[in-house]
């Protein structure tokens, strides 16, 4: 019996359903590619006439100012500035009232002239004429030149001591609008070549003093100062390189040499007559005092930590000079080599010394009154060690006047002992 088409099944294994949905697929696919085709078609052009709409809004709104035509006819757009060098500019424009330079002169005899002159250039100075007088056949000649920061509206500004130490110099503060005062020195602090100055004027931009102990490396400063003591108030920027460095600098024009400890190191170009200018974080604010530069590198730079600073400027301001607790020893820092040469039991410490010229305890002083000998080695001050990162002299320049501290001493006898001191105030 025939069998109607209609209940017709396909055998296991035929290809009649296969066939069948294929072709439903294919049929069904061309209708879905249609769809989709001419749903993108649409699409299309409605985001790209978005798009266009908004270019052109941007375009319009924020940047036609930018678009400028050079004299070949060429487009040339200017690109905004990034933020870090908008954070440089804002803080120069800030700063930069408030640095100052300093210029050195002292009555030269003429017959001199040409060996001041040949001294002064190679400390990178001024050698221009400042006048004449003082005494038959002197002139007052400029001979040397640093930088400086003012810390107060009335006047007083911050530098380094080596810059303003020379026995017999005058000194004149320019201001970076070329207005000039005569200055003199109000304190010294030597232990951290620091210095304050004064000039008579008030209503003056002074900077902001920062905290040192938060520096990073890599963090971006800028240096500002009186560049080979000829060009004012030149600015260079960096990063910080280092911390916590010891270094021994020399002072080009009296050729004294100082142990400078806990500085920052910088690529900042400091060139000689940027001593005692500001060394600034991007914010304008102060965080070193730069003091010397690596002669035999380039981008090698150093600066004392403007923390190092607070205790000078908070004593000028409160009292008018800068005054330090004093423990009255002249000691020689231990190091591996002086350890051996000096067969002593502690790699560390102070020894005590005494010279030609300076006895190794200062008599009445606090080191007299506790009993303290020469050729002791002074170990720690109140349980800190004193090494290269934490020197005497910066481990006595943190205490108060008139505090008590606790030395750990060895003896000439090869003992430890204790030893209770009450630091005197010394006006520097």
């Amino acid at each position: 019996m025939e069998k109607n088409i209609s209940e017709i099944k396909p055998e296991e294994g035929s290809s009649v359903e296969d066939k069948s949905f294929d072709y439903i697929t294919r049929k069904d696919l061309k209708k879905t590619m249609t769809f989709v085709i001419i749903v993108t078609i649409v699409f299309s052009a409605v985001l790209g006439a978005f798009f266009g709409f908004l270019t052109s809004s941007v375009f319009s709104n924020n940047n036609i100012n930018n678009i400028q035509y050079s004299a070949t006819g060429a487009k040339v757009q200017n690109l905004p500035v990034v933020n870090e060098q908008s954070a440089v500019v804002a803080a120069v424009k800030k700063t930069n009232p408030s640095v100052v330079s300093i210029v050195i002169s002292q009555y030269v005899s003429n017959s001199n002239n040409l060996n001041n002159l040949f001294n002064f250039l190679n400390s990178g100075g001024s050698s221009s004429s400042n006048g004449s007088g003082g005494s038959s056949g002197s002139t007052l000649q400029e001979v040397g030149a640093g930088s400086g920061f003012i810390i107060s509206s009335n006047g007083y500004i911050l530098t380094n001591k080596h810059v303003v130490s020379g026995s017999g110099d005058s000194y004149t503060v320019i201001m970076n609008n070329g207005k000039q005062y005569n200055a003199h020195v109000v304190s010294l602090d030597p232990t951290n070549d620091l210095a304050v100055v004064k000039i008579n004027a008030t209503n003056l931009p002074y900077l902001t003093l920062g905290n040192s102990s938060t520096l990073q490396l890599g963090q971006g400063v800028i240096a500002i100062g009186n560049a080979l003591g000829q060009y004012q108030n030149t600015i260079d920027t960096g990063v910080v390189s280092g911390l916590d460095r010891t270094v021994q600098a020399q002072d080009p024009s009296s050729g004294a040499v100082e142990t400078l400890n806990n500085v920052i190191q910088t690529d900042a170009e400091i060139n000689p007559g940027n001593s005692g200018g500001p060394l600034l974080n991007l914010a304008g604010q102060v965080i070193g005092i730069n003091t010397a530069v690596a002669s035999t590198a380039h981008g090698i730079g150093f600066a004392i930590p403007i923390n190092q600073a607070r205790a000078d400027v908070a004593s000028v301001l409160k009292n008018g000079k800068i005054i330090k607790p004093e423990l009255g020893v002249q000691y020689e820092p231990v190091t591996p080599g002086l350890q051996k040469s000096k067969h002593l039991k502690y790699s560390y410490g102070a020894l005590i010394v005494s010279s030609s010229t300076n006895p190794g305890i200062v008599p009445n002083s606090p080191a007299s009154r506790a009993g303290l000998k020469t050729g002791e080695v002074i170990l720690a001050v109140n349980g800190q060690d004193v090494n290269s990162t934490n020197p005497l002299s910066y481990l006595i320049g943190e205490q108060q006047i008139n505090s008590t501290i606790t030395l750990k001493i060895y003896t000439n006898s090869g003992s430890i002992k204790n030893v209770s001191v009450t630091l005197n105030e010394v006006f520097k």
